[in-house]
């Protein structure tokens, strides 16, 4: 590895035009990897994406006692090997790298009987707290103490319960699913979260053996079978729909024709209808998308909410996207408030974006201006690529190890499509 980290660099590009496939979604594939500790032998993951978030799930399962093998063919394959002895502790130095370690929790518990797991830190968990998790598998029976910054959990078996969120939260949702799946009895989980990947979860335990009704919807029944009794499974991830719509942005900021293939619109339902009133003409087709974006968008109003409503994850795109819209947009976070750590920096790039607690008023400008500036995750990392192909000169994006985390390829990709963009060593 080069000691200098690399950067970005994007210059404005024209209409972009072409074919991209979309790769396996991160936020399944990080799930589907924890969940085959709850059965032994090899289990293959197709359309895997290539991302560094996969790499570090993959540490922190072989200190579990679960080796991974990755094969870069055609078909992404990744196989897992569950040997049976597992380790269930969760230590620090892995979980601080991927805030998902926290779906380990889940399958330790109901397999194992106890898990150690340590905390990423009160900061992380500030906005996504945990507490929803331990609630729900209290309520099935666990115990827990934390002390010196790890949580402990225990339960000889784990118990049927009826378990109703305040927030459909996908993490706490994919914690109680895969705890239940040894549970004795049955378990009902109301105000489920029903994105797409928690529906792939569930697909995905229903292969291995798994009892689980009301899949993508916001009551899943799961009806408990004995420890043992799963089986490995061949299971292809869905399509990750943050990176389609990264690429729909790209096209909508710059103009042109493309066509992604695997993306799937009834993921993506809601957002797409908002690109439609931005002036993009989107169509379903068999094997995906195709979108078709004028010269200049024009301006909308957006609003995050639980799915099938907009993802806070799409938010950096839509901002960005607004940025060089004709027109006013008014970009309300009603999930994670005061997510707009990004705007600072398309500032930086002459957007004129104003924010006021829940909300970022966004006044487009026919184009932005190049400037150095730095990712400060990995769906604002993105967003700032795609703001720097509709601004003039030469944008410099630092920090680009957080869009490594989630992308897979996302420079090469745009390459392709005929983006004037490439890495540089630092």
């Amino acid at each position: 590895m080069d000691s200098a980290p690399e950067h970005i660099v994007v210059h404005r590009s024209g209409p972009l035009h072409g074919e991209v496939t979309v790769p396996g979604a991160k936020n399944s594939v990080l799930k589907l990897m924890a969940t085959t500790l709850l059965t032994n032998g090899v289990t293959t993951l197709t359309n895997v994406p290539d991302i560094a978030d996969v790499a570090i799930m993959g540490d922190l399962l072989d200190a579990i006692g679960v080796t991974t093998a990755w094969h870069p063919t055609e078909h992404r394959v990744l196989q897992l090997t569950n040997h049976g002895a597992l380790t269930p502790v969760a230590p620090y130095e892995l979980v601080e790298r991927i805030r998902a370690s926290i779906n380990v929790l889940g399958p330790l518990l109901t397999r194992c009987g106890t898990v150690r797991l340590s905390l990423p830190g009160g900061d992380d968990f500030g906005s996504r707290p945990i507490d929803m998790h331990m609630a729900g598998l209290e309520a099935m029976g666990a115990t827990f103490t934390i002390e010196h910054g790890y949580v402990e959990a225990a339960a000889d078996r784990l118990h049927g319960a009826n378990i109703t969120f305040d927030f459909p939260s996908v993490g706490a949702t994919e914690n109680i699913l895969t705890a239940a799946v040894f549970a004795k009895g049955t378990t009902v989980i109301d105000n489920a979260a029903r994105e797409p990947e928690i529906a792939d979860l569930c697909n995905f335990l229903v292969a291995m053996g798994a009892d689980v009704e009301g899949i993508g919807s916001s009551t899943l029944v799961v009806h408990g079978v004995e420890r043992g009794s799963l089986h490995p499974v061949t299971h292809e991830v869905v399509p990750d729909r943050i990176q389609a719509a990264t690429y729909i942005a790209a096209a909508g900021v710059t103009g042109g024709e493309i066509r992604l293939r695997n993306a799937r619109y009834d993921h993506m339902e809601m957002l797409l209808r908002r690109f439609v009133d931005m002036g993009l003409s989107i169509t379903a087709q068999a094997d995906g998308l195709s979108v078709w974006a004028p010269e200049r968008m024009r301006a909308t109003d957006v609003a995050t909410l639980p799915y099938p409503g907009i993802a806070t994850d799409y938010k950096p795109l839509v901002v960005t996207m607004l940025a060089v819209a004709d027109g006013v947009g008014i970009v309300t976070e009603n999930l994670y408030p005061g997510r707009f750590r990004y705007v600072e920096e398309l500032q930086r790039l002459g957007a004129e974006i104003s924010t006021d607690g829940h909300h970022a008023v966004v006044r487009g400008v026919p184009h932005l201006s190049g400037a150095p500036v730095r990712a400060p995750d990995i769906r604002a990392g993105a967003a700032l690529v795609v703001a720097g192909l509709a601004a003039t000169g030469e944008t410099v994006i630092s920090g680009i190890h957080h869009i490594d985390r989630g992308y897979d390829d996302l420079v090469g990709r745009l390459r392709a499509l005929g983006a004037d963009i490439e890495r540089r060593p630092g």
